[in-house]
């Protein structure tokens, strides 16, 4: 009996405590794939260094790439005082950034049209490099956030009064915490 009681306490010194820390508990995603430079295409109108990046393969193909790029404008963080109806909305998404992944390459499907993005941050802040919009015609407009970080809230990404069909987002962002949350919404025309 002794002797089981022996084997019982240097498995339970052995293995630690029974309820789990606060730490194991998080669950840590682990990417396989490598760090790459940022695919751009042929006329990208931002000159400078970017980022290595973790490509988040995008999860359809995608029906336009981008043709023609029109002048870069630059982020305004104009803030959206709040959301419109749910039924003001063509399309939503959102994407979740881990603070251990760094920069990151998203891309979303639209395939839409409307009249205005919107990008919600949440969860922590997050650093954003630049997000490029292309339209069904092939005309990309970029974004520039100058590698900036934005702090959590509603922002007007990028108006086209004009009603435009999008076809896909990319964007190349990072957490500035454990994680953040980047939601985009199409508003209709």
């Amino acid at each position: 009996m002794k002797r089981m009681l022996a084997v019982i306490g240097l498995l339970a010194l052995t293995l630690g405590p029974a309820a789990p820390s606060a730490e194991a508990v998080r669950v840590r995603v682990v990417h396989r794939g490598a760090r790459a430079r940022v695919t751009l295409h042929a006329g990208f109108p931002l000159r400078r260094s970017l980022p290595l990046v973790y490509v988040r393969a995008p999860r359809v193909a995608f029906r336009v790439a981008p043709r023609v790029f029109l002048p870069p404008v630059v982020f305004g963080a104009v803030a959206v005082a709040s959301l419109p109806a749910v039924e003001a909305r063509a399309w939503r998404t959102e994407e979740v950034l881990d603070g251990e992944d760094g920069w990151t390459e998203l891309s979303m499907d639209v395939d839409a049209r409307g009249s205005r993005l919107l990008m919600d941050i949440s969860g922590g802040p997050a650093q954003i490099s630049f997000a490029e919009v292309v339209f069904e015609n092939g005309e990309t407009q970029v974004v520039d956030f100058n590698d900036r970080a934005q702090k959590l809230g509603t922002y007007s990404l990028l108006d086209f009064r004009d009603g435009r069909k999008v076809d896909h987002v990319r964007m190349v962002a990072k957490a500035d915490a454990d994680s953040a949350t980047i939601a985009l919404q199409l508003l209709k025309t």
